[in-house]
């Protein structure tokens, strides 16, 4: 059965990417693309911007885009998403969310909307990441406190948000595992004269710059030996794929949050 597909912020990065993927699979259907009522964009084919032609033109009526659609893809920016979800909640269409930033009261929200249709929602959408994360876990659980924890991240210029929402996420598994809290424990940069470092410290490192698709690294560094566990991603293909394989996991669910690890089968 094909699925009709909505994708939001359709003329930025991401939304190039996904309408490229869905144009090339059998079993997916570009059933409307959305942006901002100022995008100079609106009208225009969405396949124009990803070099495809699509017979769908960028609109920025969410109501109207959501009619008669499965999924609804959103990579944007979290006032917009919360936007998106309320209006899928109300239609019953699925939600896959690459948006990061959430603040806890949104989060808290997201939980209430997905009493009324599914979503997966996940910080990075890329397989290799998630497979990443229980390299992550079971390092953390192996290594233990003899250890240090640093993560790494880097981005392209245009990141609004820092760490990455997938560095954060980073540091949730090596608290978890290790028993530790990243709201106490985690140091978000360092300067000046700041004293030995505290053994249950998790750090963070951000860079941007240039056009960086996502590059990040856990650093375990021990004594005479250290482990570095990194994903680099070169293409926004690779969270593409990953967003419309959770759209697809989505056919068989009615409510609820997953994660791309229920989606990959990695729990």
């Amino acid at each position: 059965m094909t699925q009709k597909i909505v994708i939001t912020g359709s003329t930025g990065r991401m939304g190039r990417a996904l309408i490229e993927v869905i144009a090339a699979a059998p079993d997916l259907r570009l059933h409307a693309a959305l942006e901002r009522a100022d995008c100079p964009g609106l009208g225009q084919d969405a396949g124009a911007f990803a070099g495809v032609v699509t017979g769908v033109p960028v609109s920025s009526d969410v109501e109207a885009a959501l009619r008669g659609a499965d999924v609804l893809v959103d990579f944007t920016r979290p006032v917009a998403t919360m936007a998106h979800a309320e209006a899928c909640a109300r239609h019953g269409v699925k939600l896959v969310i690459g948006t990061t930033g959430f603040s806890e009261e949104q989060k808290a929200r997201l939980q209430e909307l997905a009493r009324n249709t599914a979503m997966v929602m996940a910080p990075n959408m890329s397989v290799g990441v998630n497979v990443l994360l229980r390299l992550i876990d079971l390092a953390a659980r192996t290594l233990g406190d003899e250890f240090d924890v640093e993560i790494l991240e880097a981005h392209h210029r245009h990141k609004v948000d820092a760490p990455s929402g997938t560095a954060l996420r980073m540091g949730e598994v090596v608290a978890a595992a290790m028993g530790r809290s990243l709201a106490t424990d985690a140091v978000y940069g360092r300067e000046g004269v700041t004293g030995e470092r505290d053994p249950r410290t998790i750090g963070f490192a951000t860079v941007r710059g240039g056009d960086i698709v996502g590059d990040h690294t856990v650093l375990f560094a021990g004594t005479g030996e250290r482990v570095e566990l990194t994903h680099k991603a070169s293409s926004r293909a690779t969270f593409a794929q990953g967003a419309l394989r959770a759209a697809r996991f989505l056919a068989g669910r009615s409510s609820g949050i997953h994660d791309m690890q229920d989606v990959l089968g990695l729990r």
